[in-house]
């Protein structure tokens, strides 16, 4: 029964991908989007009923589906592992990813290749949920494959913009670098435990007196190279914010709840490796605080009003990071899931702008859209507050969860992280206040036909908001519902006191303090003071280095990408005309020979039977003379 659910559960999907590109054409746009919905729905479904049931089987379910590689001592299954981490991870891809698919059918019916995208849309769900369940890290580096393949044609979806292709190129590029990590790591655990099954890992590891830890750091540190690069950390950042070149679906699918999480899904399902390796959790924790200080900085003053989430999205990966690498695996996960509600409802809701105003993203040129478009607005609000920790709403569980435990463990990365906390307060509510405030910057055109999106854009921002305000209910400080619930998956929470005391209440006394100081200065500048940011042109200071985002991409371009283009260029050029010249030059050599000779081929029999005496005199003679 369970085989079955789970079959389901996968290959849902999957069959309308292949329903979509076979005949999604045919089908009609509609018809397309609904089956491409109904399919990650499905997935959803049978989600549920194996959330419901896992009571019953804390152990998770371990459903294996036939042998598939054997060599020597090394065994390996082709199989899943549904357990509470698995499952809950489940819950947001198929549940968000359900209200995206819906999303979709109205953003993106006027696209004459909808069945394409919806096509694009399940088969990355496919892959993120085979990368999510399954048992063993060969079978979620397929799913780790699939996702930044589909990434590359998603966000290349409107290929005949040159820039948006060249946007898919580097996130897959850059991906390819992470990965290359991720599969050495992979191989180092192989070689060391002749497995690579998560729970004969852990069983493994927990049994064996003398590890190696060398290898197992270098392992832990190569994986952690791959979750570098799908989850978009320094140095391995800069693909995810020009990701945004795809259609805003994608953006709030990718980069706000499903792949770009895959990093922290690895890192916490391997947490039994990681613990042994308190070398490489520092390094996760340094570059996670880094990343969210650097983004936030970034963040500041990008006046492209997808690029400001991009950055956010970096920011508070970084903080999830900065969770990990200080051993507070339940946390990470419980900012994933309250990032993801808020985050994709931010997403949608800025579609939601960028569909009203005929696909303007600068937010200088809007502004006044609060009257116009009331559910947009408040939806943005909401999501707004929670990702800026302001008390009830989701984030500010989460985040403050996230800085007290860096608190415990480091001062200076708390003091990072909580400054990275202030620029995002300022950064979202100078989108806000952009976007929905004062008067209108736009054109008449757009002005007259200003509105509220349709019940099928306006309904997905709705159930969002809803959760981004009530998802911090799963862990209340003292009560926490999800660390019960991941005991299974991370023992030590069974021993852990779940107490506030007066240094938590300060502490997050400051957060709170520290959030509505970043929403006031914010609030004076773009409201009181009704400051509008410059055009490129006219930014300068250290102001521009920020909107040019530190210059990393002009470094990376100098340091890699022109060298290795020089390379090839020579290659090219150099070496593989040296080549081609030797190639055919033999060959004008063997033609010449031919040439030459076929001139003795005049058809005398004489001649013929001449050569061939001669021949075999030499023969006999050199036989004759050998003995």
């Amino acid at each position: 029964m369970n085989t079955n659910i789970a079959l389901v559960l996968v290959l849902a999907p999957f069959l309308g991908f292949l329903i979509n590109v076979f005949f999604g054409k045919n089908l009609g746009k509609t018809v397309s989007g609904i089956i491409g919905t109904l399919s990650v729905v499905i997935s959803f479904i049978a989600t549920i009923t194996f959330f419901t049931g896992i009571s019953s089987h804390p152990e998770g379910i371990q459903i294996s589906l036939f042998d598939w590689i054997q060599i020597s001592n090394f065994k390996l299954d082709f199989g899943f592992l549904l357990d509470q981490l698995s499952i809950l991870w489940l819950l947001f891809v198929t549940g968000i990813g359900s209200l995206i698919h819906l999303y979709s059918i109205s953003y993106m019916h006027d696209d004459e290749n909808m069945h394409k995208f919806f096509a694009y849309l399940n088969l990355f769900v496919f892959f993120m949920i085979t990368l999510v369940v399954g048992s063993n890290l060969l079978v979620m580096f397929i799913g780790w494959e699939g996702v930044g393949l589909c990434s590359y044609l998603l966000i290349g979806f409107w290929h005949k913009n040159q820039e948006f292709n060249d946007a898919a190129k580097k996130a897959f590029i850059m991906n390819r670098i992470g990965d290359l990590g991720l599969l050495i790591g992979i191989f180092i655990l192989g070689h060391l435990f002749s497995t690579l099954d998560y729970s004969t890992l852990k069983t493994t590891i927990a049994s064996t007196t003398s590890l190696d830890t060398y290898w197992l750091s270098a392992a832990a540190f190569a994986l952690f190279i791959g979750a570098c690069g799908k989850s978009a950390q320094i140095p391995l950042y800069t693909w995810l914010p020009d990701a945004m070149a795809g259609p805003t679906p994608v953006s709030a699918l990718i980069h706000a709840a499903t792949m770009v999480t895959a990093g922290i899904f690895m890192i916490t399902r391997l947490n039994f490796l990681f613990d042994l390796t308190p070398d490489v959790q520092n390094i996760i924790a340094i570059v996670g605080a880094i990343t969210a200080l650097v983004a936030a900085t970034i963040g500041l003053v990008q006046n492209d009003i997808k690029k400001v989430l991009a950055y956010s999205t970096v920011s508070q990966l970084g903080l999830m990071f900065l969770a990990l690498g200080l051993g507070a695996y339940e946390v990470a996960v419980f900012h994933v899931i309250t990032h993801a509600f808020f985050k994709a409802c931010l997403f949608l809701g800025s579609g939601s702008v960028i569909h009203a105003l005929h696909g303007e993203q600068d937010m200088r040129k809007m502004g006044g859209l609060k009257k116009a478009m009331p559910i947009t607005f408040i939806t943005m609000l909401i999501s707004s507050l929670a990702i800026s920790g302001v008390p009830v709403f989701s984030g500010f569980f989460s985040k403050d969860e996230i800085l007290l435990v860096a608190f415990e463990h480091n001062i200076t990365l708390w003091f990072i992280a909580s400054v990275a906390s202030i620029m995002t307060a300022f950064y979202m509510f100078r989108l806000l206040f952009l976007t929905f405030f004062q008067e209108f910057r736009g054109t008449e055109d757009q002005k007259h036909h200003l509105h509220e999106s349709p019940a099928l854009i306006t309904f997905p921002l709705i159930v969002l908001a809803i959760l981004a305000t009530i998802g911090g209910l799963i862990s209340l400080p003292g009560h926490s519902w999800l660390n019960e619930y991941l005991i299974p998956i991370l023992p030590k929470l069974a021993n852990e006191a779940h107490h506030l005391g007066t240094t938590e209440y300060i502490l997050m006394g400051i957060a709170v303090i520290g959030g509505l100081i970043g929403i006031s200065i914010a609030y004076t500048k773009y409201i009181k003071q009704n400051v509008l940011p410059n055009e490129d042109a006219e930014i300068t200071g250290f102001a521009k280095v920020l909107y040019n985002k530190y210059y990393v991409d002009e470094i990376y371009n100098y340091l890699f990408v022109k060298p290795i283009k020089g390379l090839s260029r020579f290659f090219r050029d150099e070496v593989e005309t040296t080549l081609s010249s030797l190639v055919f030059g033999l060959g004008k050599v063997t033609n010449e020979i031919s040439f030459q000779g076929k001139k003795i081929q005049n058809g005398s029999v004489g001649l013929y039977l001449f050569a061939f005496v001669l021949g075999l005199c030499a023969i006999i003679s050199y036989l004759f003379l050998a003995q």
